[in-house]
């Protein structure tokens, strides 16, 4: 299913339930607020995007703590997870979707290497984050992120985990 299927999808699911979605985005550069506006009528349903490409921005837009970019570095659970909070509560939104990792081709470690994303989604206060680990180059990692921002989010929406397992 491509990206724009998957958004139409999730509009579908919202619309039912009366729901609005946001995005914080690091690594999709405003790629899933981008799929999600192609939808005619999105604006019944998408509330805001946030594109927190530094840290500096993470911090100031979604209030995540800068002392965990220290911590645990900016492509973790505890990032996305405080990035989803902070989208969520700043735009009020009951639906929110958070996305950080390493697109390549460079930047990646041994602990994190290129193709490492962490996605967060949430639903009112229930979070759930997970790690992936996409192959390709970067436009192949980004768009395997927005897709699988995009299912999660549709998961949520019909009342399933967004996570794999």
């Amino acid at each position: 299913m491509n990206l724009t299927e998957l958004a139409a999808r999730l509009g579908e699911a919202l619309q039912r339930l009366g729901a609005q979605v946001t995005t914080a985005e690091s690594c999709t550069g405003g790629g899933i607020a981008e799929a999600i506006t192609r939808i005619a009528g999105s604006s019944a349903w998408f509330e805001a995007g946030y594109i927190t490409y530094s840290n500096a921005q993470k911090t100031r837009q979604l209030g995540v703590p800068a002392e965990l970019f220290e911590q645990v570095g900016a492509v973790s659970a505890e990032v996305v997870q405080a990035m989803v909070h902070g989208a969520r509560q700043n735009s009020g939104a009951r639906f929110a979707v958070a996305v950080s990792g390493v697109a390549g081709p460079g930047g990646g470690t041994a602990e994190k290497p290129v193709g490492t994303v962490w996605i967060a989604w949430a639903d009112g206060s229930q979070v759930h984050a997970q790690r992936h680990l996409f192959s390709g180059d970067r436009q192949a990692v980004r768009e395997q992120t927005v897709a699988a921002a995009l299912q999660g989010l549709i998961a949520l929406a019909v009342g399933e985990k967004p996570v794999r397992g």
